[in-house]
């Protein structure tokens, strides 16, 4: 019988008081009994308006209805038709900017909790399922995929499906890019993005981990010397950006991305027993209003700062974080400073940082993006005393893309410039992900790789052709 429930059924979840002492995961997953009664909300509609959200076109009606009928196998075995990385979407995708806001069960109320489910899915088969992978008979074709982050992983696993020899290069002594480095362990635990990878091995998937394209290797060499027929550079956008004002060189001063990687990745937040120490304060600001910026203040809030605050120069309306992480930020104590600006940052005598001095803002006319531009108030600067700042405003492509090979188009922001299908201006290189469109979700740049494993695959295919 169908689930005619206006809302969905609530995600159980730690405390609030709880959870922000610790970095285990804040929701806990629903029961195999929750996940059926959410599916039956499926209305199963004849058009499937809900796919035209997914960047990765997972067949959303279909691995529901499974899930309804409480075949959890075979709606695991639907969803990774499409999707390498379930575990991860169901996690971390924004739904309710994709598939759900396109859902008709939230046109008179909540639309069925798609990300949930798939996230059930994808965690049920992982303690119940026999993943028997059988890997595809090889093609005789070789791509290398720089970068292991969300954009890579899909292109490799993608390509291997087809019997391409995959390697991805990655950078870090772990991969999973900015999945590991820049996602907290209370959102995504890093046990799950490790099974997801492990899987992709399985398919055959060759991972080469401590290699830096532009220093180690370059794509030209990818290409001539080490014989690969393709390359896919999805090697995200991880040179942070900065407030560019006095004292942002005092000690304890961070980017968000150095924040997050000593913790993330390096396990900073079990020091002593892993030895990368991170300095956090009593209090703690964080300076931009992005998910970005959310994880980094519940993270310092875990590790001990008395006081965390978000400084943001629009209202809350505009905050670009997803609505979730606001509404977990606010439960677990951090404070937002909307409306604030910094302008300078203040140390004392030996280059600690002691506070900030901030100034109101107020919004004005609307400016090219359709956001009401941010105007300073004359008068009004103050100072707020803090020990960490933690800068949240961006990210862009390391500048050493430009130095992989000669013909390779970037513009002003250091983004490659790449076509829809992510072909670039070098022939048999492509890119997608957030070397492209600078920092954006991790759906969007799996949807990248998508799209580009299928381009290198007809590519290469016509290539074979003209060649016979």
């Amino acid at each position: 019988m169908a689930n005619m429930s206006p809302v969905k059924n609530p995600m159980p979840e730690q405390k609030p008081d709880v959870r922000n002492k610790n970095f285990l995961e804040v929701t806990t997953g629903y029961t195999a009994e929750m996940a059926v009664d959410e599916a039956k909300r499926c209305l199963n509609c004849k058009n499937k308006p809900c796919m035209q959200g997914c960047p990765v076109a997972v067949k959303i009606p279909e691995f529901i209805a499974m899930v309804a009928e409480g075949n959890f196998d075979a709606a695991y075995e639907k969803i990774t038709e499409t999707n390498a990385l379930p575990a991860v979407c169901g996690r971390v995708c924004p739904q309710e900017k994709q598939c759900e806001s396109k859902c008709v069960r939230g046109i008179k109320g909540e639309p069925v909790g798609i990300g949930r489910l798939e996230r059930f899915v994808a965690d049920y088969h992982m303690t119940h399922g026999d993943d028997k992978i059988t890997v595809p008979e090889k093609n005789g074709k070789r791509v290398a995929v720089v970068g292991s982050g969300p954009s890579g992983l899909t292109c490799a696993g993608d390509l291997a499906k087809l019997g391409y020899e995959v390697t991805v290069y990655e950078a870090f002594h772990t991969a999973g890019g900015v999945l590991m480095y820049g996602i907290p362990e209370f959102r995504l635990p890093k046990n799950i993005v490790q099974k997801e990878i492990e899987k992709l091995k399985q398919l055959g998937v060759k991972i080469e981990t401590n290699v830096i394209i532009g220093k180690s290797l370059l794509v030209d060499e990818l290409l001539e010397d080490m014989g690969y027929d393709a390359v896919y550079i999805g090697s995200g956008a991880g040179l942070p950006s900065f407030l560019g004002i006095e004292g942002e060189q005092l000690n304890g001063v961070y980017s968000a991305n150095e924040f997050l990687t000593r913790i993330n990745l390096m396990k900073g937040y079990q020091f002593p027993e892993y030895d990368t120490p991170v300095y956090c304060g009593k209090n703690v600001a964080v300076f931009g209003g992005g998910n970005v910026a959310m994880d980094a203040a519940r993270s310092a809030k875990r590790l001990g700062a008395e006081t965390v605050s978000i400084i943001y120069r629009r209202g809350k309306e505009e905050l670009p974080a997803r609505k979730e992480e606001v509404i977990h930020a606010e439960e677990e104590g951090i404070q937002f400073l909307l409306l604030q600006n910094p302008v300078k940052f203040i140390g004392d005598e030996n280059g600690w940082l002691t506070g900030v001095e901030v100034v109101d803002m107020q919004l004005g006319e609307p400016d090219a993006g359709g956001r009401r531009r941010p105007v300073s108030v004359a008068g009004s600067e103050h100072v707020i005393p803090i020990d960490t700042a933690i800068v949240s405003i961006g990210q862009t492509p390391n500048p050493l893309i430009k130095k992989t090979t000669d013909g390779l188009d970037t513009n002003s922001h250091g983004c490659i410039i790449a076509d829809e299908q992510g072909a670039t201006s070098k022939p048999f290189v492509y890119a997608g992900g957030d070397v492209v469109t600078g920092a954006a979700t991790v759906i969007l740049a799996m949807g990248a790789g998508k799209t580009a494993a299928a381009a290198i695959h007809e590519e290469l295919q016509n290539k074979e052709k003209n060649h016979d």
